[in-house]
């Protein structure tokens, strides 16, 4: 099992980034997909997860309304639509996958709000 997270940046508040997470080494159309986020000094935290099939979602309190999290399964890849960004959001954002009882994370990708 591979995830490669990829997208984050420096942005200013207010903005924008799409975060992508490329999956290999399992049958990713059929698992549930979780992006996790954790910022200095804290512990990581759930952001947002998505079915297998994307038909459903679920937010963190803080982000609801402001992320969008969605998959496509032909490409193996679970995306994280993030705007109207505050400097609470920056942290390192990581895709997460549960198989065989085990926990799959990837390596991570930093995501900086600040002027």
């Amino acid at each position: 099992v591979q995830l490669v997270e990829s997208g984050g940046d420096l942005v200013q508040p207010g903005g924008s980034l799409r975060l992508s997470c490329v999956a290999s080494g399992f049958t990713f159309s059929m698992y549930y997909m979780s992006w996790y986020r954790q910022a200095p000094g804290k512990e990581r935290e759930l952001v947002a997860g998505i079915s297998s099939d994307g038909s459903i979602t679920r937010y963190a309190d803080s982000v609801t309304g402001r992320f969008t999290i969605s998959r496509d399964n032909a490409k193996k890849t679970v995306y994280l639509q993030m705007s109207s960004l505050k400097s609470e959001d920056t942290a390192v954002y990581f895709c997460k996958v549960n198989r065989n009882s085990r926990a799959y994370w990837g390596q991570g990708t930093q995501v900086t709000v600040s002027s």
